[in-house]
């Protein structure tokens, strides 16, 4: 498998590898930082060892203000997470199975409580806990042979966690259907119905992730994370309580020099033109 770095940015270095037995991390001069999960197989299915790893990978990776950009991938290009062990599942009791599914709500919370900006980069199969994991994360970029389902009726579970998320960004109607029938979707569909917010050609993928992660590096990172915090905090509140919110928020990014210097280069370049 080519790295990322060798078909999106070839001028680009890394200052910074890190590695476990779950992942891999590389921060470039840019401040975006690669994570790979790697899982058991080719589809990346991640144990309760893996989970744990790799949910604590992300926690020491939120606090590295470096960090602009966090772009989480699997291994190799046919999955990014085809979902938990099945193996490790099958033996669950009721006792087991609440710690089970408690890790990977904390991964999942890790990406989604991440403060900058975190992409999912889709190649292949994201399945069931993989894709709570994808819907934690803030942008969704997906390669034309994506394939994304919640299938854990199909083996006599719920889908829970994260997969609270799917009415919110789908629908009702769209969520029941994929919930009941644990049937899959292509890229193309989930586009449509708003579960991945860009579609590439498989060759393209990696160059067009880099270009909007770039394009996130350059921008204000207080202003980054301050909005990131806004949209979770509105999720919890009513519209009257976010709008008087915003209004504070906004107060609160002038106290740093972020509006200033961004909104001068913004003048600067309307003078000039």
């Amino acid at each position: 498998m080519k790295p990322m770095t060798q078909h999106t940015a070839p001028s680009q270095t890394f200052s910074h590898v890190s590695a476990n037995d779950s992942s891999s991390f590389e921060l470039d001069e840019h401040g975006i930082g690669i994570l790979t999960m790697r899982g058991r197989g080719s589809l990346n299915i991640l144990d309760r060892v893996a989970i744990s790893q790799i949910s604590t990978t992300i926690d020491a990776l939120a606090q590295k203000p470096e960090i602009k950009v966090l772009i989480l991938r699997g291994q190799g290009e046919r999955a990014l997470i085809g979902g938990a062990d099945i193996h490790d599942m099958h033996a669950l009791d009721p006792q087991s199975a609440k710690i089970f599914i408690s890790s990977l709500r904390d991964l999942c919370d890790a990406c989604y409580h991440f403060p900058g900006p975190v992409i999912a980069r889709l190649a292949g199969y994201c399945l069931g806990g993989g894709l709570e994991l994808a819907m934690a994360c803030d942008l969704r970029i997906a390669g034309h042979e994506a394939l994304l389902g919640m299938p854990e009726v199909k083996v006599g579970i719920p889908s829970v966690i994260h997969a609270s998320l799917l009415p919110r960004l789908i629908g009702q109607a769209r969520s029941t259907w994929m919930l009941l029938t644990g049937e899959l979707i292509d890229a193309k569909t989930a586009l449509g119905w708003g579960l991945i917010h860009e579609l590439y050609e498989e060759d393209q993928l990696d160059a067009m992730i880099w270009k909007r992660a770039l394009s996130l590096a350059s921008m204000g990172q207080s202003v980054l994370r301050q909005q990131k915090r806004l949209m979770h905090a509105w999720q919890d509140q009513t519209l009257r309580q976010s709008i008087e919110q915003s209004i504070g928020e906004f107060a609160n990014a002038f106290e740093t020099d972020e509006p200033k210097h961004f909104m001068g280069e913004f003048l600067n370049r309307k003078r000039k033109s």
